[in-house]
Parts: structure tokens; sequence; C-alpha cells
């Protein structure tokens, strides 16, 4: 039976996850002579062709088989390295999470952090990031994850990380020029709502809100049945809607910041391992994220 290093694997995933040699050799700290040998080797091993160079790097049926596979082995490795290397680390954290993280790949970094810490209990809680912040400035949390404007003085500088704001818009829907944009937005205090706003108020273009909700996935579906448009940071944008940095006749939105709140003298052990984890995975996925023509 062969044995796939895990080199190899993890180099065709980030091939696949990037789509490009030369960006997966940027991340990897390797050449891109270097990548391609190394998915050469591989494919001599499986004794398959694993990319359809002839179609844009697309994965063949085989390569996307192998790169399933892949992913969980690479996960599994990860989990068991830092089980293995990390000290015990037990207790609890509360954390505060924005409502458009809640169903991008956030839930995957904390599905990897509960299987590398299992002694360590999550209490986690998602609102918009202004309701998050005063509610970590009253003890309720021991660490939270929050957007804010770009530049921001609510977000430790070490942490902040700088995201586009995409227009969204359903798959079918048609600007009307001649008409008030319809928009679908998150209560007053979020930080979308107040870059739309602003930018379409600059261009003197009419607006008017058709839908309003805290809920994410009252946003979703209400962009999905084609009552209006809305922004969210290009990271976040659900696979089945459109992201576009500048729609039609609309303005760009321009940038958010992503980052923590926490008090680093008092945060826990727990807490500080969970920082790292999310910050390591907050800024891979600007990395791994595939683009939603923004």
């Amino acid at each position: 039976m062969k044995n796939l290093p895990m080199d190899l694997l993890r180099t065709f995933v980030t091939i696949n996850d990037l789509g490009g040699f030369t960006q997966a050799g940027e991340v990897l700290g390797r050449s891109q002579p270097a990548v391609s040998l190394q998915v050469k080797r591989l494919e001599e091993l499986v004794s398959v062709q694993l990319f359809n160079r002839a179609q844009g790097l697309r994965l063949t049926e085989e390569g996307q088989m192998l790169y399933g596979y892949a992913r969980k082995i690479l996960d599994l490795n990860d989990t068991a390295v830092s089980r293995v290397m990390t000290p015990a680390v037990s207790g609890s954290v509360r954390l505060g999470i924005p409502n458009d993280f809640e169903v991008s790949f956030l839930p995957v970094l904390l599905s990897k952090f509960s299987r590398a810490y299992p002694n360590v209990m999550l209490d986690v809680s998602s609102d918009l990031s202004v309701h998050l912040r005063r509610d970590y400035l009253r003890g309720a949390f021991d660490l939270v994850m929050s957007m804010d404007e770009h530049p921001s003085s609510e977000i430790l500088a070490d942490d902040a990380i700088v995201e586009p704001l995409a227009w969204i818009s359903g798959a079918d829907f048609h600007l009307d020029p001649a008409e008030p944009v319809p928009l679908v937005l998150y209560p007053k205090g979020c930080v979308y709502r107040h870059h739309v706003t602003e930018a379409l108020n600059q261009a003197g273009i009419a607006w008017r809100i058709l839908y309003c909700t805290s809920s994410l996935l009252g946003i979703q579906s209400a962009i999905e049945a084609g009552l209006g448009i809305s922004a969210l940071a290009n990271n976040t944008v659900p696979g089945m809607l459109k992201a576009d940095k500048v729609l039609g006749h609309l303005p760009p939105l321009g940038d958010v910041t992503i980052g923590f709140n926490y008090d680093a003298a008092n945060l826990s052990a727990a807490g500080k391992r969970l920082l790292e984890h999310l910050r390591q995975g907050l800024q891979q996925s600007q990395l791994y994220h595939p683009p939603k023509r923004i």
C-alpha cells in the first residue's frame, strides 16, 4: 500500500484553493518549479492526472476525489499535531462574533479548535458588532471578533485585517437606474448600513430601505427573493449570491476592518489559544477564499 506524503497533499490542496502554482508557492514558501515538481510526484504516486491544465487548472474527476480525501487527511493531521504538541488547556471562553460570520468560514474554525482543545468550553453568541463591543465593555464576553470602519479605533492594530465590501444581489436581480435603489439592510449601527447609505448619498443616488432585519438569514432570503440589494464583507458572501465591487451605476463601498476586542492582561490561557487560532484563520481566509466577482 502506498503512503501519500503530507507535504504533497498540502501543496495539492493549496494550489486548488488559491487557483495557481505561483500563488501556492508564495504561501508555502516554495518556488513555482518546486510546486510543479511536487504535483508531478503526487500524480505519479496515484497514477492519475489531478489537474486539467487545458481548462484553467481545473481538477479532473480523480483530482476532485483526491481533494476531498486530502482535506480530511490534513485536518486530521493538524488536529493531531495540535493535541500532541500543545500543552493541555481547559476552561471556558465567552466569544462574540458578527452575525454574517456565523455561516461563513468561522464555524469550521471553531470546530477545529474544539477538536484540538476538547477541554475548553466555548460559549458563542452572534450580533451586530456595535452590540458586541457594548456588551464586551459590560463584561459579557472574554473575546469579541468585530467589524468596524477602516481605519478603526475600536480594534487592536496588531489584529486588524482590512476586508473590501461588495454589493450583494440575487442571481436574477436587475437594477433600474430610474428608480430609488431598493435596499435590504441590518438595523442602524451596522457598519454595512453606514457604508451603503453614505456611498449612495455622496453619489447623489436615491435609495429606500425595503427590508430591515438583524438576521443574516433574513438578509439572504430577502435578497434571493429579489426584494433588493445589500452589502457584505467579501469574505462572508454566501455562495448563492452575487458580489460586485461596483454594481451598475452604484459607487464602490470601500473597506472595513475586522479584528478582535480583548483585555490581554486578563485573557485566560484558553482565551489566548482561541485568539491565536481565530487570528490565524482570519488571515488565512484572505488567502484561501475564492473570489466572488468583486
